[in-house]
């Protein structure tokens, strides 16, 4: 797996998956497995794009599950072909959702993977819609643990929190 900064992947065909990523818990894991094989499937690379630090953590100061090694790490085990590991920052968050469209183009997308509220550019003006202007985009379904509960970072955040690691292990899918 190659690891790459902002505007530096182009491709000529591509899966990619567009998210913080923050865990790599057992729900990002699923979506990057089909996100996996559905780039085999098309013969393309696969690419997660994610942030560093994650959105959260920067404007709320959300505690971060995993460093970006530990991320790279768990992406990388999970057979993705690259990662671009945008620097979320001042200068980032700049960026017009044009700006975000265009280096997407540069990876020629087969398909974009993102939640239902994904939004993108400076002030969030970018949303799903405008993403399905440009790209075939695929939303992500929530993926749920056996009690039935959303497994997200949020949630395992707020176990942690709570003190209930033996709860939020488990989401993890690894320690």
């Amino acid at each position: 797996m190659k690891v790459h900064q902002t505007d530096s992947l182009t491709l000529s065909g591509s899966v990619v998956a567009i998210g913080a990523f923050d865990g790599v818990h057992r729900g990002h894991q699923a979506v990057l497995r089909e996100m996996v094989r559905t780039s085999q499937s098309a013969g393309v690379p696969s690419v997660v794009y994610t942030f560093n630090p994650p959105p959260r953590a920067y404007f709320q100061g959300a505690q971060v599950l995993t460093k970006p090694e530990k991320k790279i790490q768990l992406i990388k085990s999970l057979g993705v072909s690259h990662i671009v590991l945008a620097e979320f920052n001042e200068k980032y968050l700049q960026r017009t959702a044009a700006d975000f469209i265009k280096e997407l183009s540069q990876m020629k997308p087969n398909k974009v993977i993102v939640g239902d509220d994904f939004r993108f550019g400076n002030r969030r003006s970018g949303d799903v819609s405008l993403l399905k202007e440009h790209f075939p985009v695929q939303l992500i379904n929530p993926i749920c643990c056996t009690e039935g509960k959303r497994i997200s970072s949020t949630r395992i955040r707020e176990l942690l929190i709570q003190g209930k690691q033996e709860q939020a292990v488990p989401l993890l899918g690894w320690t």
